[in-house]
């Protein structure tokens, strides 16, 4: 079987799809990737892992021109190349992948489309459902399959679109990376990164977007480092807000207890350091940064979006909190801190579901490809 993986950017199928091309090469497929190379701006993000790789200049934005580009460079790849499966990703990229993969799919090839989360949802702004409502179904249509890793995402598509649609856990954690670590090796860790024994760290995890909403956890962390004055928020990525909240940071007087890690290719072991996470986004798909915390025994502090209420149970393995409320991180942040053990069990139990293992069985059944 040949197969063809696209997305908007080459980033995406690094961080997203790695153990789907183990599964297909471990059952003697093909894999082509399809998609704009911007591994320069990621450090340390390789793509090794496929045997033919393409760069293609899909834009983000829709109204770029670049997307005629993708379109007419990707067709050509199709039709050369005459693929088994083509399986996109991203809005953008899904919606020039499908378009591209028209003929192809009237020729037998099967299209499968991942949403990770629609920007239509319940509690969207209006405007998302006139849209993105609409052109999601009408594309469906061009999908074979549709894969939803949103259990609200999965209902509306199975009622509403035109397809086969499947429901898996997210793209699998990484469970030989995200574990809990003993004590031993844990204060080891953080003595390596200059990090005392008894400091108590949050770690909140994303690209530097106003969508992942890091303010709020800055300015939440006033009134924790009140109760908590050893407390320190971690804040791992990159993007075109770090001016804004390094500036909100000295602002509020915080540069002692608010670091910005920047793009990390260690964030394993940031998770393991920390003592709970923060995420403070106004949407979200399904994060994988609060499953793999989980995965490593951490209780979890969110807003409310429809990505968090699936992972966190509310004063069970964490707490949720409206985007905006910063008192509401504040008391939840140190109410977890000063007992974070007592959440670590329920955190431990609803991750495993989500793990690698469980998700690489979920895709195996939907490509029909057996043990």
């Amino acid at each position: 079987m040949k197969v063809l993986l696209t997305a908007t950017v080459q980033s995406h199928i690094c961080q997203f799809h790695k153990p789907l091309v183990e599964i297909l090469h471990e059952h003697g497929c093909e894999v082509h990737v399809a998609a704009r190379n911007n591994l320069a701006e990621k450090n340390g993000l390789k793509l090794d892992f496929a045997e033919k790789v393409f760069d293609i200049p899909f834009a983000r934005s829709p109204k770029s021109k670049d997307n005629i580009t993708a379109y007419k460079q990707l067709k050509k790849i199709i039709d050369d190349e005459e693929y088994d499966v083509i399986h996109c990703n991203t809005p953008m990229g899904g919606i020039v992948t499908r378009l591209a993969a028209k003929k192809a799919r009237k020729k037998g090839t099967r299209v499968i489309y991942t949403a990770h989360g629609f920007h239509f949802y319940d509690g969207a702004p209006k405007k998302n459902w006139i849209v993105f409502y609409p052109i999601e179904k009408f594309f469906s249509r061009l999908t074979d399959t549709l894969i939803t890793i949103c259990d609200e995402d999965y209902k509306l598509a199975k009622s509403k679109f035109h397809c086969d649609v499947e429901h898996i856990h997210s793209v699998g954690a990484n469970s030989t990376k995200f574990y809990e670590m003993d004590d031993e090796a844990r204060a080891e860790l953080r003595q390596r990164f200059g990090y005392s024994e008894d400091e108590l760290i949050i770690l909140n995890v994303g690209e530097l977007l106003p969508n992942k909403n890091q303010k709020s956890a800055i300015r939440a962390m006033q009134s924790v480092i009140k109760e908590i004055p050893n407390s320190r928020l971690l804040i791992a990525g990159n993007g075109p807000e770090r001016e804004n909240l390094l500036a909100l940071i000295q602002e509020l007087g915080l540069e002692q207890n608010v670091e910005l890690l920047g793009y990390t290719t260690h964030l394993e072991e940031y998770t393991n350091i920390c003592d709970a996470l923060v995420a403070c986004s106004y949407r979200e798909g399904l994060p994988m940064n609060l499953i793999e915390a989980m995965l490593c025994g951490k209780p979890v502090v969110a807003s409310v979006n429809r990505g968090h209420k699936e992972l966190i149970r509310d004063g069970y393995n964490g707490f949720l909190v409206s985007p905006d409320d910063v008192d509401g991180y504040a008391q939840n942040l140190i109410k977890v801190l000063n007992n974070s053990s007592d959440y670590r069990n329920n955190a431990l139990e609803i991750s495993q579901v989500y793990t690698d293992k469980n998700v690489r069985n979920e895709l195996k059944t939907i490509y029909n490809i057996g043990e």
